[in-house]
């Protein structure tokens, strides 16, 4: 009998020891009530507590589970074990109204983490349920504040105002929330048809505008090409007329020169021959005429004055002198 009892003491013993003994894996906590109060929150580690006086506090937990199907059925069950690692919840879809009352599909992803255990216990009663909801509501109002292009084009604005706004309401709870990311915005069939006609409208406006562009950037290049032709060339002709000009100046000086030596030395000739120059002078311009009325074919019969005669005489003088 008394090794019975003895038996009996070391299983109650075993049972209670191992009752107050409690191993916390890393990354996870309980919270423990000493008779219906708060007591502590336990370490990861190695724990002794009171068996049958200190208890867990039992939390909700959200439970997702896949079914043959495929499909997502989310469940919230009862457990005592919280969990500190950042959590994700997957949120089903819902229907949201934008400013310009267009009913649009959006679910979204909510990344969280549990800072303050104590708070995650006692100052709510359903802690995923009210994510969950505060979520929803939430996600409502920033999108009803916003127009159906705004919600398509500024998911990054959205994501920023849900996560201020999720973050600051669920900090009494002990939850830092990190982030929200919109995963889908589905808004209905006919709206999406109505988008693509207007967005495939918008690409052959761009394409006309930039076949415009394009052909006034020819003709652009195509006039200041022209432009340039006509101006080199109006260049180059310019420069021609210079040399031109400039030629026949030079022509003109260097025959004026030749004109004048040829006078100089002549009036050297006359000088030394006593023989007066505008009589000279004369002479030529008699021979001159003299040859420009004979040049041509039909005059035949050339008349020469009686004082021509004279003339010709100083000329002959002087061709003496030159001779000499």
């Amino acid at each position: 009998m008394s090794y019975i009892l003895a038996a009996v003491i070391v299983v109650l013993a075993i049972v209670i020891i191992s009752a107050g003994v409690k191993v916390v894996p890393q990354s996870e906590t309980r919270v423990i009530e000493r008779l219906g109060r708060f007591h502590s929150v336990l370490n990861p580690g190695l724990n002794f507590i009171i068996p049958f006086i200190d208890k867990p506090k039992t939390i909700y937990t959200r439970r997702v589970e896949t079914t043959v199907g495929g499909h997502h059925i989310v469940r919230n069950t009862v457990t005592s074990v919280i969990d500190l690692r950042e959590q994700v919840y997957d949120f089903p879809s819902q229907q949201v109204i934008t400013r310009d009352n267009v009913t649009t599909e959006i679910n979204a992803l909510l990344y969280f983490q549990i800072t303050d255990p104590k708070k995650a216990v006692y100052e709510i009663d359903n802690l995923p349920n009210a994510i969950e909801k505060l979520t929803q509501t939430s996600l409502r109002n920033v999108i009803g504040e916003l127009e159906l292009d705004e919600t398509l084009t500024s998911r990054d604005t959205i994501n920023t105002k849900l996560q201020a706004i999720l973050d600051d309401a669920t900090n009494k709870w002990g939850v830092k929330v990190n982030r929200v990311e919109l995963q889908d915005i589905t808004p209905p069939e006919s709206v999406r048809v109505a988008m693509e006609k207007q967005m495939q409208a918008e690409r052959n406006r761009r394409a006309e505008i930039l076949n415009a562009e394009g052909q006034k950037q020819s003709q652009i290049l195509r006039s200041e090409g022209e432009k340039a032709s006509k101006i080199n060339q109006a260049e180059a002709t310019k420069q021609a007329e210079i040399l031109r000009a400039e030629g026949e100046a030079r022509a003109i000086i260097l025959n004026a020169q030749a004109e004048a030596d040829a006078i100089l030395r002549v009036a050297d000739a006359v000088r030394s021959g006593n023989t007066d120059p505008a009589t000279y002078m004369l002479a030529m311009k008699y021979i001159e005429t003299l040859r420009e009325m004979t040049s041509g074919k039909d005059n035949k019969t050339v008349y020469i004055p009686y004082e021509a005669s004279s003339v010709l005489s100083s000329i002959g003088s002087i061709q003496s002198l030159f001779q000499k």
